[in-house]
C-alpha cells in the first residue's frame, strides 16, 4: 500500500436536465443530425462542436449509439454532426464536416468491429446487419484504432473521445481471440485523449460541458465512467490511497476466498460490519473496514474511505507473460463494478521506457427513470437518414439496413442485466443494476411508432432490452445494492433481496396492447425463465397474449458443468418453466412452443457434456439449423477461463490444489466436434461423430434404434443410403415435435433472430 496526499474531491452527480444549455440551442432540432456540409448550411450552422464518427450506418433511432448520443448533446445546446462508415483508407472522409469546435467521438458501432466481421470460427462473415444492403466491409478491423488515427491526422490539436462497447470492453489489458494474445487497453493503443465505458450518457454531458467551458481534456479526471492515461510521476495523481490488487484478493498464497455467492449480510458477518450500515453513513469514517474478501488467517484490514481508494492491477506486461495474475485482474475487475461501492482501477502499460498508468474511474451512477425517459423522449426520426433510401424514398432492397429492419417497430424499456453470464458482456457494458423507463414514456413511444413509422402493420415486435422481464426489478434495499459485491443475483439461486414481482410488467402489457390501432405485441427480447417462474400470472399473460407462435429462450446448456462456469440455471427451471408453457398454452387453446438455445464449446464443457446434450436435444425432438458457438469477446469471465484455463469465479491462487482448473475446447476439430453434437441429425457431421463415440466407449449409441443418437449408415452423394440396415428410413430414426430456422446472432448484441418457420411432423 501506498499513501498519498490529500485526495482531491469528487463532484456531485447532476441529473442529465440540470445543466444551461450551452449557447447554440438557439439553432433548434435537427429533423436528422447532419452528415454533410450541405445539410449544416440548411440548419444555418457555419461548424459542428462535436462530431460522431461511428461505423454503423446513421439511423436516428434510440436503438442505436450514434443517434442517442447526438440526440442527447442536442438537447444539451451543442452542434452534433456524424460521419458515418467514413471511408478509412484516406483522411478526406473525416474533413467532411469541417474541424470540430469541441471534440471527435468515435465508436465503432453498436457491435464490436471484430465480432461484427468475424465468426466464431475466425471466418469473415458475408454480411453485416448495420450497413445498407447489409454489405460487409464498410467497416475496419478495430474500428476505434483506425478512426481515432485517422481524426488525429485531420486535426492533431483536436481531443478524440471514444466509446461504444468495443472500447468499453478494451478499456484494460485484454485477452484478444483473434490474435490469440494479450492486448494492452484500447486507450494506450487508441492514443485517444479519454475513454467512456458504459451507456456513457452521464459522463458525455458532463465532459462536453467542460469542454466547452475550455476545461483542457487532460484536467477531466474526475468523471465517473471514465478512463484515462497519466504518466506515472504526474504530479496531479497525488491524493490517492493506493492498494495493490493482490492485497484484495491474493493470487499468490493459500488463503481462504470468500464465496463470491453469499448473501451481503453473510459477507458482511464474516468481517464483522453491516453493508447496510456501511453504505448508508452520511459522512464516512476516518477508517473503513474493507468490503473486499478478507482472509481470516491474515486478519482485518483496514483502509481510507474507498472514495479515495485506487486499486493497482498487475501491469499489461505482467498479465501479458502471467496466466494467474491475468485471472486475478480479471476477478478483481468484476468485483469492482457496483457503482455503490466500486474503486477506482489503475494498470501500468510501459512503452518505450515511459510508464504510463490507465486510470479507470468507478462506473456511472445508472439513470434515473426521469432521466430514461428524457434520453428516450429525445425527436428521433425512427428511421436511416435519408441518404440511405432510393429515389422513391424508400428503404429497401440495396438500401435496407437489416439492423433496423430487425427493430424498428420495438420499444427499449430498460438497460441492464443482474444475471451475470459469463459469456455476456452485457453486465460489463451496461452494468448489473436495471435502469427502467417510465410506463407512460413506454406507451408514447408505442405511440410514435404507430403514427409515425412506414410500414407499421399494429404488430410491436418487442418490448424488452437485455431481457424481457427485469424491467422495475432490483433490490428490495438501496443500502443492501449499494454494498453487494455478488457477481449474480440470480446465481445459483434467487437472492432473497430481490424483488420478482412481475405485476408492473404485466400492467405494461396489458395497457400498451389496448392501445388503438396496436393489433398484438410479441416479446422478442430473450427471457430470464428462473425469474419468470416466480410469477405465475406473468407467464400466463405472456403465454395467452404475447408468443407468436414460439417463444426463444436460452437454457444454453443441459449439464451442470458448463451451467456453473456460465452462472445459468439449471434444467430444473426449464421444466418448471416449460410445464407452465405449455398449460397456459393449453388453455388459451393454441400451439405455441419453445425454441431453447445452446452453446457449443463454452469453457468447462466436456465432451461427453455434449454428448449428454445431444442426447437432451433428440429424446425431446428438437433440430437446430443454426447453432452458436462460444465466442470469448474481450474482458467476459469465460473469456478468462478460456485464456488461462483457471476459474475466476473460485478464487486465484498458485496452488494447483486450490484453483479450479477449466476445461478449455481449442482447436478446430474439438471446436467442429462441439458443434457437431448440437446438429446430432445433419449426416455430414455423423462420420465426426461415430469416432468421437467410439474414443469414448459409447459405441452404443451408433444404431438405427430410437435411444441411439445417430444411425449405423451414411447417405451418398446420390441420396442412397451406404450399409443400410433399414432402407427408406428416416435418418435419424427418431420422430421431431417442431423443425425451427432461425439465424442466432452473436450472444452480446440482444438483437433477437430472425422469425422462422414452425412446422408439425
Amino acid at each position: 500500500m501506498t499513501a498519498l496526499a490529500t485526495p482531491p474531491s469528487t463532484l456531485a452527480e447532476r441529473a442529465l436536465t440540470a445543466y444551461k444549455p450551452f449557447w447554440a440551442k438557439r439553432f433548434g432540432t435537427a429533423p436528422f443530425l447532419p452528415t454533410s456540409r450541405a445539410e449544416m448550411e440548411q440548419l444555418g450552422w457555419d461548424s459542428c462542436d462535436v462530431i460522431i464518427v461511428t461505423g454503423d450506418a446513421y439511423v436516428d433511432h434510440p436503438s442505436f449509439g450514434m443517434a442517442v448520443i447526438g440526440r442527447v448533446l442536442e438537447a444539451q445546446g451543442f452542434r452534433v454532426g456524424i460521419i458515418a462508415q467514413p471511408d478509412w483508407q484516406s483522411v478526406d472522409a473525416f474533413k467532411a464536416l469541417g474541424k470540430p469546435n469541441l471534440y471527435f467521438g468515435v465508436a465503432a458501432g453498436n457491435m464490436d468491429s471484430m465480432i461484427n466481421r468475424y465468426t466464431a470460427d475466425r471466418k469473415i462473415r458475408s454480411d453485416d446487419a448495420y450497413t445498407p444492403g447489409g454489405v460487409a466491409g464498410k467497416r475496419p478491423d478495430r474500428a476505434t484504432l483506425v478512426y481515432t488515427q485517422r481524426c488525429k491526422e485531420a486535426w492533431n490539436d483536436v481531443p478524440v473521445i471514444i466509446g461504444g462497447i468495443e472500447a468499453s470492453l478494451r478499456r484494460i489489458a485484454h485477452y484478444d481471440y483473434w490474435q490469440d494474445k494479450v492486448r494492452r487497453s484500447i486507450l494506450v493503443d487508441s492514443k485517444a485523449d479519454l475513454l467512456l465505458y458504459g451507456n456513457a450518457e452521464r459522463a458525455i454531458v458532463e465532459v462536453t460541458h467542460r469542454l466547452a467551458r475550455r476545461v483542457p481534456i487532460a484536467q477531466i479526471t474526475d468523471v465517473r465512467g471514465t478512463a484515462f492515461i497519466r504518466r506515472r510521476d504526474d504530479p496531479t495523481a497525488q491524493g490517492w490511497f493506493e492498494l495493490d490488487s493482490t492485497e484484495v484478493d491474493r493470487p499468490g498464497r493459500i488463503d481462504e476466498h470468500i464465496n463470491p455467492y453469499l448473501m451481503p449480510e453473510e459477507a458482511a458477518a464474516s468481517q464483522d460490519t453491516s453493508c447496510a450500515r456501511e453504505a448508508s453513513s452520511s459522512s464516512p469514517p476516518a477508517e473503513a473496514v474493507v468490503a473486499m474478501p478478507v482472509s481470516k488467517k491474515s486478519g482485518r484490514v483496514t483502509l481510507p474511505d474507498r472514495a479515495k481508494t485506487v486499486i493497482r492491477l498487475p501491469s499489461y506486461e505482467q498479465v501479458k507473460s502471467d496466466a494467474v495474475l491475468y485471472a486475478h485482474a480479471n476477478r478483481v475487475l468484476h468485483l469492482e463494478t457496483n457503482p455503490g461501492n466500486a474503486r477506482a482501477l489503475v494498470q501500468r502499460h510501459s512503452s518505450a521506457g515511459v510508464d504510463r498508468d490507465v486510470w479507470i474511474n468507478p462506473p456511472p451512477i445508472p439513470l434515473t427513470t426521469a432521466e430514461m425517459d428524457h434520453v428516450f423522449d429525445l425527436p428521433y426520426a425512427r428511421s436511416p437518414h435519408p441518404r440511405y433510401a432510393d429515389e422513391n424514398g424508400s428503404h429497401d432492397g440495396a438500401t435496407k439496413i437489416p439492423a433496423w429492419e430487425m427493430i424498428r417497430f420495438s420499444v427499449n424499456i430498460m438497460r441492464g442485466c443482474f444475471g451475470g453470464c459469463t459469456f455476456c458482456s452485457i453486465t460489463e457494458h451496461e452494468g448489473r443494476i436495471i435502469q427502467s423507463r417510465s410506463e407512460d414514456s413506454i406507451i408514447r413511444e408505442i405511440e410514435d411508432i404507430r403514427d409515425r413509422v412506414k410500414g407499421f402493420t399494429g404488430v410491436i415486435s418487442d418490448l424488452g432490452g437485455p431481457t424481457a422481464n427485469m424491467w422495475r426489478i432490483g433490490c428490495k434495499s438501496p443500502e443492501i445494492e449499494a454494498a453487494c459485491r455478488k457477481p449474480s443475483c440470480v446465481y445459483p439461486g434467487i437472492c432473497s433481496n430481490l424483488k420478482t414481482d412481475h405485476g408492473p410488467l404485466v400492467q405494461l402489457y396489458r395497457r400498451a396492447r389496448q392501445l388503438r390501432g396496436v393489433k398484438k405485441i410479441l416479446i422478442g427480447s430473450g427471457l430470464r425463465y428462473d425469474l419468470a417462474v416466480q410469477s405465475p400470472e406473468y407467464v400466463k399473460e405472456l403465454v395467452t397474449h404475447h408468443v407468436g407462435g414460439y417463444l426463444k429462450i436460452a437454457p444454453e446448456h443441459t449439464e451442470t458443468g458448463p451451467l456453473s462456469k456460465m452462472m445459468k440455471p439449471g434444467m430444473g427451471t426449464y421444466d418448471r418453466f416449460k410445464q407452465m408453457f405449455d398449460q397456459y398454452s393449453a388453455q388459451a387453446g393454441k400451439k405455441q412452443y419453445l425454441i431453447p438455445y445452446f452453446i457449443a464449446a463454452h469453457p468447462g464443457t466436456t465432451d461427453e457434456d455434449m454428448m449428454n446434450l445431444a442426447l437432451w436435444l433428440k429424446r425431446h425432438g428438437f433440430k437446430a439449423d443454426q447453432v452458436q458457438t462460444f465466442y470469448p469477446s474481450p474482458m467476459a469471465t469465460a473469456t478468462a477461463m478460456y485464456h488461462t484455463d483457471l476459474n475466476p469465479l473460485k478464487g486465484i491462487t498458485r496452488d494447483a490444489q486450490r484453483s479450479e482448473k477449466v476445461d478449455i475446447v481449442r482447436g478446430e476439430k474439438r471446436r467442429r466436434l462441439h458443434k457437431a453434437f448440437l446438429r446430432y441429425h445433419d449426416p455430414n457431421n455423423w462420420p465426426l461423430l461415430r469416432e468421437a463415440l467410439k474414443r469414448m466407449g459409447r459405441a452404443d449409441l451408433i444404431g438405427n434404434g430410437k435411444h441411439q443418437l445417430i444411425p449405423s449408415y451414411q447417405p451418398a452423394t446420390d441420396g442412397s443410403y451406404v450399409s443400410a440396415r433399414r432402407k427408406n428410413s428416416t435418418p435419424t430414426g427418431a420422430k421431431t415435435s417442431v423443425v425451427t430456422r432461425g439465424r442466432v446472432l452473436t450472444q452480446h448484441t440482444g438483437l433477437p433472430p430472425r422469425p422462422g418457420t414452425k412446422k408439425k411432423v
